[in-house]
């Protein structure tokens, strides 16, 4: 097996995640004539670009982020894929906002005025004008996790097919997390593995746990020489094995998506994706990731009660949460103190 701890670009694909400079971009000629056209004998009516249109992937036919030992990501098309010169994916936001407006759609405000209104006030259909499709490596119980969003097309490796390759997830010893005390599903501080002798074997116990898993691949192979089914063969492989997908999805799920995997409550394997497929989209649509960024990411919710008791402090209260609930008015806590207040 190979081991790579690379994070970035994968100098493979030539491909970067970093903004393309306009001036670097492909550019295309407008054709000639331009504007709308005659119907053609083909019985088709083609309207030609008036001014040069951009790639807004630069030309790259992948741009690929390196996450974990041996996964990857990877940005292998989206729509719109060509757009004006000096515009950006964002403009097909903008182009669908702007058909419900009817006559005079050129007097309303400004493009990033307009994608910061969208998403402030929670209109979702035009940024499902906007599809992006990944490539991803990515260990099983990452994927496990990953398809809980049910609002993408994928396609997945199949072992019923093929033979899994011998590729699996195993975090460096530094890496191993206790389970967490507050949370049932998380795990978020780490073994002191440096400075604890037992806390040092109970981390060097599960590496040695992973180094047994990793060893039944072989017996996997014989089985599956022997003539075992790969359908049933596959049946007792672990889940830090790889698998891969192809992943489609539109800019408003895929936000969705990011919205719940890089908050620092995910599990740190699938956030490191996230992060990187931020990454990747970014260049692409970067009014609205600006507007996701303050109206999503860096928002706060606010129920009717806490407004309640928001306004109890203002008005000189106590602030107290009317409920019973004590993980409630824990959360209380913690957003009085976001927002400036002693808790």
């Amino acid at each position: 097996m190979q081991h790579s701890t690379t994070n970035g670009i994968n100098p493979a694909s030539g491909a970067s995640a970093s903004p393309t400079r306009e001036s670097e971009a492909p550019q295309f000629p407008e054709p000639k004539p331009t504007g709308a056209q005659p119907v053609g004998s083909d019985g088709i009516a083609r309207t030609f670009p008036e001014v040069p249109m951009i790639d807004v992937m630069g030309g790259a036919s992948r741009a690929q982020i390196n996450v974990l030992d041996h996964g990857f990501i990877a940005l292998v098309d989206c729509m719109p894929r060509l757009v004006p010169q000096g515009q950006t994916a964002d403009s097909a936001i903008v182009q669908a906002a702007r058909v419900s407006y009817g006559h005079g759609t050129k007097k309303v405000n400004e493009d990033r005025g307009l994608i910061r209104y969208l998403l402030r006030h929670r209109h979702t259909t035009p940024f499902e004008m906007v599809e992006l499709k990944f490539h991803v490596c990515m260990p099983i119980f990452v994927a496990r996790q990953w398809i809980r969003h049910r609002t993408a097309n994928v396609n997945e490796y199949s072992a019923r097919y093929s033979i899994l390759p011998d590729r699996f997830y195993t975090p460096n010893l530094d890496q191993v997390r206790k389970q967490s005390s507050a949370n049932r599903q998380g795990g978020e501080e780490l073994f002191r593995v440096h400075d604890d002798a037992q806390e040092l074997k109970t981390a060097q116990d599960f590496m040695k746990y992973l180094d047994d898993v990793e060893g039944f691949y072989q017996r996997y192979l014989s089985l599956t020489e022997q003539g075992v089914s790969r359908e049933m063969a596959r049946i007792g492989l672990p889940v830090n094995m790889y698998t891969e997908w192809y992943w489609k999805c539109d800019l408003h799920n895929t936000l969705r998506f990011l919205s719940l995997r890089i908050d620092s409550h995910a599990q740190a394997e699938i956030r490191a994706y996230a992060e990187a497929m931020l990454k990747l989209i970014e260049p692409l649509a970067p009014a609205t990731v600006e507007a996701w960024r303050d109206y999503d990411v860096g928002s706060m919710h606010l129920s009717r009660l806490e407004i309640d008791a928001l306004k109890s402090l203002a008005a000189g209260g106590s602030g107290t949460l009317a409920s019973d609930n004590a993980r409630e008015r824990s959360e209380w806590g913690t957003k009085l103190e976001r927002l400036g207040f002693r808790a």
